[in-house]
């Protein structure tokens, strides 16, 4: 039976969850791409207090689409995006913010697994082509911030309830799921070279 984990995410909560693990979650999720990420370390260079706390938090690489009912935001879709675009922003957001769990799709560098390893965060990995699947995990949307990003980009502080199934593909003790594929790619064509008689 997959365990259910509560946001805000305790340390001891991230270096618990094993490699490979499916879990699900309840609780506050915040959505936030590139923008946010350079604009939140905008803000701390410039002393500005940004509008909401990462610190344990579950960080969703997502570019959702909403719509108003209502007066009330409702999330319509809510796939992961590709979280190697944010890479090169990704280690210093965790040493800053010290957010609990990275939720996105793809995987993420090697700097950001140190990361993690360091800070006591993992990466959950969401399914892609789930957009709709996403959205019915969302319970309510409690607010957002930086709108003027535009909605993708925006902070969407969502409500959580059952959210996933989110594969834990980065522990918070370096190991990789990513890596271990690549590892074992290498390993078998080296393997098939030589079965061919060709140079490894």
């Amino acid at each position: 039976m997959p365990k259910t984990i509560k946001t805000p995410i305790s340390e001891e909560v991230a270096r618990s969850l094993k490699l490979g693990e499916t879990i699900y979650m309840d609780g506050v999720v915040y959505t936030g791409r590139d923008e946010v990420h350079i604009h939140a370390l905008e803000y701390l260079e410039k002393g500005k207090k940004i509008p909401v706390d990462f610190k344990g938090s579950a960080l969703f690489h997502c570019g959702p689409i909403m719509k108003k009912v209502n007066e009330k935001w409702v999330a319509v879709a809510a796939g992961p995006t590709t979280s190697s675009r944010m890479n090169s922003l990704e280690p210093q957001f965790i040493e800053k913010f010290r957010p609990g769990a990275i939720i996105g799709k793809g995987g993420m560098s090697q700097p950001t697994v140190d990361a993690m390893k360091k800070y006591g965060c993992v990466y959950l990995a969401f399914t892609g082509g789930a957009a709709v699947l996403a959205a019915k995990g969302i319970e309510s949307v409690s607010g957002v911030e930086w709108f003027e990003l535009g909605m993708p980009e925006a902070i969407w502080i969502l409500n959580a309830k059952g959210f996933g199934p989110l594969t834990v593909a980065i522990d918070a003790h370096g190991n990789s799921l990513f890596a271990n594929l690549s590892a074992q790619i290498k390993e078998n064509e080296k393997k098939a070279r030589a079965k061919l008689g060709l140079k490894t």
